[in-house]
């Protein structure tokens, strides 16, 4: 036991983490990393019983097994039915939490979200609400529709790798004949902003980050550049330019899709013509890691609020990166971020690259998220305010 404790004890050090004491980690990095900090609150750096683990497997998260060190555990799960948590009295800041059990239910859609949190059986919706019932919502329960602007950002992404989206005129002309403010208040209504770049600038080091000089421009003006260079690449009435975008199953998603290509077809005067194409997720996903598509909607939310979460997702080498843009520039700047010695050299170097991302048209950005929800006027310590929306039951509490 003791030689095993020993060389986990070599090999944890030889990676540059150790236990200083019961209540210190320490972690050795081999080079400056200035978002470290922000991304110990990522899922996947959260603890877990080694012991347990290697005994049981998978069935380490089952729950007569699962062991865990938050403010709750768990006490019930019913697949497809719900999961129910009660408060752990080890967690060690347990004086301060208040509610003793939460339940979360397993809902089909949002439609039903906000019935069932109409009819009383819900303290707090999860979904989105539905656009098409938001301004009833407003209008009915004003003080319980709450609405969290959130790091994400929805975009369509082109494909790099064919013709005629390897031509830059005409991902600009895209991008310019698009109206977003029609998307963000007549599609969703809910108080999403248009955005022309990929990374919120309200995101942490990213407030140097500036919408390109096309965003201020006259929505005429915009039309008739994107004519000319759709007619520059070969493109009119005659031979208009024909492509399919695709998106993943989902009734938003549609509405998106629909009111681009027609806002597209407008501006253009017919000559963007395009098909729609929906595909459940799984088969959307590979597509899009194949190439096999024309545009495609996409979105990403942070992981971390720091702005290389989005900055680094259009390196060249990025496995994200299913737009399959290269950039020797793009890649350049998001390098000189890793030798700024502060925060200031950080923005500066993640507003180059996005200013490069935008110069190319590599995107099409369209909206950043909000995320909508009902909160009974009872349910206290909810501020909506959140940048990633992270809501911990061990901030809440019931006033009756």
């Amino acid at each position: 036991m003791l030689k095993k404790l020993l060389m986990a004890t070599k090999k944890a050090e030889e990676l540059g983490v150790k236990a200083i004491d019961d209540f210190t980690f320490q972690v050795q990095l081999t080079q400056p990393v200035p978002y470290a900090v922000e991304l110990s609150t990522h899922a996947s750096l959260l603890p877990v019983n080694k012991a347990l683990v290697e005994k049981l497997g998978d069935a380490w998260v089952k729950k007569e097994n699962l062991v865990g060190n938050g403010a709750y555990k768990l006490a019930d799960h019913v697949i497809n039915e719900k999961i129910v948590f009660e408060r752990n009295p080890n967690y060690w800041n347990d004086k301060e939490t208040v509610i003793n059990k939460a339940t979360f239910l397993a809902i089909a859609n949002a439609t039903t979200d906000v019935s069932r949190y109409r009819a009383g059986d819900l303290d707090m919706t999860n979904y989105a609400l539905p656009p098409e019932q938001f301004a009833t919502l407003k209008k009915d329960l004003p003080d319980e529709v709450f609405t969290a602007r959130t790091l994400s950002t929805y975009y369509y992404e082109f494909n790099h790798t064919k013709a005629p989206f390897d031509n830059v005129k005409v991902r600009e002309a895209l991008n310019l004949a698009l109206d977003r403010t029609i998307i963000t208040d007549k599609v969703l209504g809910q108080g999403q902003t248009p955005t022309y770049v990929f990374t919120p600038p309200y995101i942490h080091e990213g407030e140097k980050i500036q919408q390109p000089a096309y965003s201020t421009e006259s929505l005429a003006d915009r039309k008739a550049k994107a004519l000319k260079l759709l007619e520059e690449a070969g493109y009119s009435k005659a031979n208009p330019l024909k492509f399919t975008v695709l998106y993943n199953t989902n009734d938003n998603h549609k509405k998106i899709a629909i009111a681009v290509s027609s806002l597209w077809k407008q501006a253009t005067n017919g000559v963007v013509d395009v098909k729609l194409e929906n595909q459940e997720w799984k088969t959307f996903l590979d597509t899009r890691r194949n190439a096999n598509y024309d545009v495609s909607r996409a979105g990403w939310s942070a992981d971390y609020n720091q702005a290389t979460t989005f900055i680094n997702y259009f390196l060249s080498n990025s496995s994200n990166n299913t737009a399959f843009y290269k950039s020797d520039a793009y890649d350049a700047a998001v390098a000189e971020s890793y030798k700024a010695t502060d925060a200031a050299g950080r923005a500066e170097a993640y507003a180059k690259a996005e200013e490069q991302l935008a110069k190319d048209f590599a995107i099409m950005p369209i909206y950043n998220y909000v995320n909508p929800r009902l909160v009974k006027p009872y349910v206290k310590g909810y501020t909506g305010k959140d940048p990633q929306d992270d809501i911990f039951i061990r901030n809440l509490y019931i006033v009756k």
